[in-house]
């Protein structure tokens, strides 16, 4: 068997609008095809021993051990691969389920569809279960437990930890989208200019002096007594010589910490003697130069949340301990400890791992123990000195059981230190009765606290922590998103953005819009290139300066990686033509309509689909969409505007010469064609499709007739509004066209406008282009030959994979067939093209440059119009 490619799709897809996050494996079975698993020798024994798990996929059979029953009854290896590829996940700790194999036009060639929870821990399943089958299928031995390890690792690397996933997951629950912004932490919530950061538990509401001062106890400290806030009593040094003087001044027991530590890193803790001390001041300046030396209070570890100042949440901690049994050595019983399922590798788990440092050991020193020491019966040893969860403490959760005025000194903290999200470690016999009383103190105030123990505590109720961090972002009335348009179809989409997004700025919006020709804001172009894939969807959607976003959607980004947006607003279908098929598996309209149809898909329900009734693909789409309808036409009289309307519904209709917007029995005229620049005195039919479509989806979203009328009067086709788009240069004798027609639909468009000039010839510049079909080829050559007296073949580049004169020989048969005499010069060099055309132009001439033929055509045409006269 042979991968022929894998691809990760992040958002709305082909194969599910809500499953955002799949595996696409292309597989060649090659041999396997004649194979299916009933007639390989000992298979299924073979995988039922290697992953008995497999027994809880139900696969269509429906009830526990279907897929099994499916393997003993004979199934292909493609499907076998997906199951494989999901429990492998699962093994290693990210249990996900969807999964879909589909055999594509070309026999023994499949694609594998399956769900992921991390994308490296996603892709290399998909690779580990190619080799996991053919193990299978040959009957040699397989490491299955180094690909789970490994995944694990993949997992531990790339996901996001416990607090950031929490405030992650919460938004989602609230669909509120998220982005990611680098590979560690950091978090967009929301769109454009409602959105807001987050990294780890620290938003861009936390004040950055609160944080310096969070993360310098020694000030920290000072500040809290300074507001009657009880302390530990304590010291901070750098040089060892103090060292003495500080111990006499604080009092033994001591506990040392590094002024800039985390996580308890550097701590030592009940230091009793002076050798004792100096170790433990070594050790703490491993990790800061200053050291705080402390009075030890005896006591329980305490940790209260405080978020938005309101406290959430309190945890008593525990540091990572085992109990004797009188049989067991202290590692005998930490590796069956480490066999509770609650605990896990990272952060997998509720509970991590015990693992033995320097801090163990030290700490089984001070008792005289070793590993090998046995524990008697009820013994507890403790196996760290810090109670954090990630060295393998355990937390019981003690919200309800904290005073009220340790309420209100811990909300009262978070002010005097200025966090809005602080974790505050306090050391007291209980938080039921007030420090004050019981001789608690403060230890230390955390900037960016950790929310695992309060999330998911070993003991007591669980606290959703991550609500109040949404609440404080999101507060009531405030949104989360930006008004968000989708544009797809074969032909006129990039146009059709360009002139929403001019109606939305018209009307004092700042919009984001992608085209395929460039990334913009407002009128300024950010990216140049064919930027309608999901990477330049999430560029718009990630700037702070963006209110609205208009994106145009090909096929290409679709089938590659899923649409850059989990919703939009509004989702518009021009046309569904022939192009670009026989790619990706894509090789019907019926197969085309499915991919355009993922933009609809994408519709929120309450939003609406604009869709083209003169197009039966566009009508399909209709009748599986989950949200309104609209529709556009140009035909009144068409029979699905005339029954949509009848049941109340809004269309755009091409009407007695004008652009009107149809309610029921209503109709609204918005302007007549001819006032409408864009289509060339109401001549070119595709651009009043345009048109249609564009005010279609604007009075949707809500803008008034009246401006949306002057936005259309004041779109000027051009090379800076629509570039590439019938942009005529006039010269002193002759014009010359550039147009990106590049389908047989788009040259018909270019034929029908071209018989209302009046020209003296026409004359064609064409290319083609190598991964489209031959049919399409001809089909382009053969209208070419229609509407043109003379034609330039022009094959300088888009080979694609074939030969030059390939691709030139099938344009000349094919315009030969049309008109055997016609007159067809080949000059494959961009530029010396555009010399010839100039130099031999006639008086009267009109030239077309169709489907990006030469490089730059429109830049380099500019530049001859400007020397000719004289700019």
């Amino acid at each position: 068997m042979k991968i022929l490619g894998i691809q990760v799709l992040r958002g709305p897809n082909i194969w599910s609008i809500n499953r955002k996050k799949l595996i696409q494996m292309r597989l060649d079975l090659e041999e396997m095809e004649q194979n299916p698993t009933n007639v390989i020798d000992g298979f299924a024994e073979r995988i039922e021993k290697l992953i008995p798990s497999l027994y809880t996929h139900r696969c269509s059979k429906g009830t526990a051990g279907g897929f099994l029953m499916r393997i003993q009854e004979g199934t292909w290896m493609g499907h076998v691969i997906e199951h494989i590829a999901l429990e492998i996940q699962t093994l290693a700790g990210m249990d996900t389920g969807f999964g879909r194999t589909r055999q594509t036009k070309t026999e023994g060639i499949y694609n594998v569809v399956f769900s992921y929870l991390e994308e490296k821990a996603g892709l290399y399943a998909a690779e580990a279960s190619v080799r996991i089958a053919e193990a299978l299928i040959n009957g040699t031995d397989y490491d299955l437990e180094h690909d789970i390890h490994r995944m694990r690792e993949l997992r531990e690397l790339e996901r996001l930890g416990p607090s950031t996933g929490s405030i992650v997951d919460e938004a989602i629950s609230r669909q509120i989208p998220w982005i990611r912004l680098n590979k560690s932490s950091l978090v967009q919530l929301g769109y454009g200019k409602n959105q807001v950061r987050f990294r780890a538990t620290m938003t861009e509401k936390t004040n950055s002096i609160a944080v310096d001062i969070a993360c310098n106890k020694d000030e920290t400290k000072r500040l809290l007594q300074d507001s009657a806030i009880p302390v530990a009593k304590g010291v901070t040094i750098s040089d060892p010589n103090d060292l003495a003087d500080a111990i006499k001044k604080v009092g033994y027991p001591l506990v040392f910490k590094p002024l800039d530590g985390n996580h308890g890193k550097g701590a030592t803790i009940n230091v009793k003697t002076d050798e004792a001390a100096k170790e433990a001041f070594e050790y703490a300046q491993n990790y800061s130069r200053k050291v705080i030396i402390e009075r030890f209070i005896s006591g329980y570890d305490f940790r209260i949340l405080v978020i938005d100042h309101k406290m959430v949440a309190a945890a008593l901690r525990v540091p990572a301990h085992v109990t004797g049994n009188g049989q067991l050595t202290i590692q005998e019983l930490i590796d069956k400890e480490n066999t509770d399922p609650r605990r896990g590798y990272g952060h997998e788990n509720v509970l991590t791992e015990i693992n033995v440092d320097r801090d163990t050991l030290d700490l089984l020193a001070k008792k005289e123990y070793t590993l090998e020491t046995v524990p008697s019966q009820g013994e507890i040893v403790y196996l760290k000195s810090t109670a954090n969860l990630s060295t393998g403490g355990t937390s019981i959760d003690v919200t309800d059981l904290v005073h009220p005025q340790n309420v209100f000194i811990s909300e009262r903290i978070s002010r005097v230190i200025g966090l809005d999200i602080c974790g505050i470690d306090i050391m007291a016999e209980n938080l039921t009765q007030p420090l004050t009383e019981n001789g608690g103190v403060v230890l230390e105030v955390n900037a960016a606290p950790g929310f695992r123990m309060h999330l998911a505590p070993s003991e007591g109720l669980p606290r959703n922590v991550a609500a109040p961090v949404i609440d404080m972002l999101y507060p009531p009335g405030k949104s989360a998103i930006i008004p968000i348009i989708a544009v797809t179809g074969t032909n006129g989409k990039t146009t059709t953005s360009r002139l929403i997004a001019h109606i939305v700025k018209s009307n004092g919006t700042r919009v984001g819009f992608t085209t395929s020709d460039g990334i913009y804001v407002q009128n300024t172009m950010l990216m140049k290139g064919d930027t309608t894939g999901p990477v330049s969807a999430e560029f718009i959607l990630r700037d702070p300066t963006v209110e609205f976003a208009v994106l145009e959607t090909a096929r290409g980004g679709i089938l590659r990686a899923g649409l850059g947006f989990n919703k939009c607003d509004i989702g518009v279908v021009t046309n569904i033509q022939e192009d670009h098929l026989g790619i990706s598996d894509i090789h019907t309209l019926d197969d085309l309509t499915r991919v355009k149809g993922v933009v609809i898909g994408a519709v929120k329900r309450s939003g609406w689909g604009v869709l083209n009734a003169d197009n039966k693909y566009c009508i399909k789409i209709a009748a599986t969409a989950d949200c309104n309808i609209a529709y556009f036409s140009m035909d009144e009289n068409n029979p699905i505007i005339v029954e949509h309307c009848k049941k109340g519904g809004i269309a755009a209709i091409y009407e007695n010469g004008y652009i009107t917007i149809k309610k029921g029995d209503w109709k609204i005229r918005v302007e007549k064609v001819t006032h409408v620049p864009l289509t060339f005195g109401g001549s070119v039919d595709f651009m009043i499709q345009n048109v249609l479509a564009a005010t279609l989806a604007t009075f949707l979203w809500g803008y008034k007739i009246e401006d949306i009328r002057m936005s259309l009067e004041t779109f000027i086709p051009s090379a800076a509004q629509t570039p590439g788009r019938m942009n005529t240069f006039k010269f002193k004798e002759f014009k010359i066209m550039v147009d990106f027609a590049h389908n047989p639909d788009g040259y018909n468009g270019i034929k029908s406008y071209l018989k209302t000039i009046d020209a003296t010839e026409h004359i064609g510049v064409i290319s083609a282009t190598g991964d489209r079909r031959d049919s399409d080829i001809r089909e382009t050559a053969k209208i070419a030959a229609q509407m043109f007296d003379k034609i330039i073949i022009c094959q300088e580049k888009y080979l694609r994979g074939r030969n030059q004169q390939e691709l030139i020989d099938l344009q000349i048969e094919s315009i030969r067939q049309v008109k055997p005499d016609m007159d067809i010069i080949i000059n494959n060099s961009g530029d010396d093209c555009l010399k010839y055309i100039i130099a031999t132009a006639r008086s009267g001439s009109f030239i077309t440059i169709l489907s990006d033929t030469i490089d730059g055509a429109i830049t380099k045409v500019s530049d001859y119009v400007d020397k000719e006269f004289g700019m």
